[in-house]
């Protein structure tokens, strides 16, 4: 559960926040390469100007970690440098973008646990239900990859002679 910071929640006040469990989310934090805070923006770098929002165990009250979220210029430049980078991805041929896809689908995988732990924390799941969970996202790589390699166009005859449409799809980009 994301809590912005101002928002008063009553941390730890259930009882069931012990040592143990304070043990498992910095544990599973370290796992990701995560720290109790974390910048939440990347544009080529990683920064963050806007509100810190903390992630809450719904069940212990626990604040697991806070992320700097972007201000109003960060979301700007983050978008500008996002359409930039659209322009370049457009012009990879679908198959090169579907192996970009397993290379990410691969990284989840290699950390299924520990995301899917960080899943069970933050949303108060048990710890199946939040592998589950990135379970599902690895399946959608899995698909998209096999649609980079799928993505068929038609060609359609056009009314002027000696001429022909092509149907090509093209990432849609930001």
């Amino acid at each position: 559960m994301i809590v912005p910071k101002s928002a008063g929640v009553l941390r730890g006040t259930r009882g069931l926040a012990t040592s143990a469990a304070a043990r498992t989310s910095s544990v599973t934090l370290k796992a990701l390469g995560l720290d109790s805070y974390n910048l939440g923006v990347y544009n080529g770098k990683w920064g963050g100007n806007g509100d810190v929002v903390e992630s809450v165990n719904p069940a212990t009250g626990e604040v697991l970690g806070a992320v700097q979220q972007a201000s109003t210029s960060d979301l700007d430049q983050t978008l500008a440098h996002a359409s930039k980078a659209a322009t370049v991805w457009r012009a990879v041929p679908a198959p090169k973008r579907g192996e970009i896809v397993r290379q990410m689908r691969n990284a989840l995988f290699e950390k299924i646990e520990p995301l899917g732990r960080l899943v069970a924390l933050e949303m108060g799941k048990i710890l199946a239900e939040g592998v589950g969970e990135v379970q599902e996202y690895i399946d959608i790589a899995d698909y998209a990859v096999g649609l980079s390699r799928m993505l068929n166009g038609q060609v359609v005859p056009s009314e002027r002679p000696g001429h022909m449409m092509l149907e090509v799809w093209n990432p849609l980009g930001v």
